[in-house]
């Protein structure tokens, strides 16, 4: 039966340790799509900034404007679902990125709700009579994402470690 015993004993220490590089790998793989996102975000953002001062067409900065508030919504949701949720449903163990999830968080959650705020006003632009703010709206969520970078980057270096 010692045999038994240790054996099992063995086994389930393998497998601790095979979840915890599986949860490694997969905050990992987490991390890196949400840099892409982010990526992206920017790479839209500055395109359609570009296309709003030159374009006078408005049906090409209307699709701009989709792309561009599809891949917002897309990286906001990833981090909140992905990253912060977990942290906020206290599944998170180590405490030092739990301290700085508490700190970042506020900006984090004042970013998001500038970015549904966004999307909220634009989801159904239409027209030329839509885009009458977009010069100063993209201005303000270019700043909001500076906050959450900043912000994000701070957390992510802990969860990385």
């Amino acid at each position: 039966m010692g045999d038994s015993t240790q054996i099992n004993t063995i086994a389930e220490i393998a497998q601790k340790i095979t979840d915890e590089n599986n949860r490694r790998q997969r905050r990992s793989e987490i991390i890196k799509a949400l840099l892409t996102e982010r990526q992206e975000v920017i790479v839209a953002m500055c395109g359609l900034a570009d296309l709003d001062s030159k374009d006078k067409n408005s049906e090409n900065v209307l699709e701009s404007l989709k792309s561009f508030s599809q891949t917002l919504v897309d990286y906001t949701a990833l981090g909140h679902f992905e990253i912060y949720e977990r942290i906020i449903d206290g599944k998170e163990r180590r405490e030092k990125v739990k301290r700085v999830a508490n700190r970042v968080y506020p900006a984090i959650s004042s970013t998001t709700a500038h970015i549904v705020d966004f999307n909220d006003k634009y989801d159904g632009a239409d027209g030329k009579d839509s885009l009458g703010d977009l010069s100063k709206d993209l201005s303000s969520i270019g700043e909001a994402m500076a906050v959450r970078i900043e912000s994000e980057d701070e957390l992510l270096r802990e969860l990385s470690v």
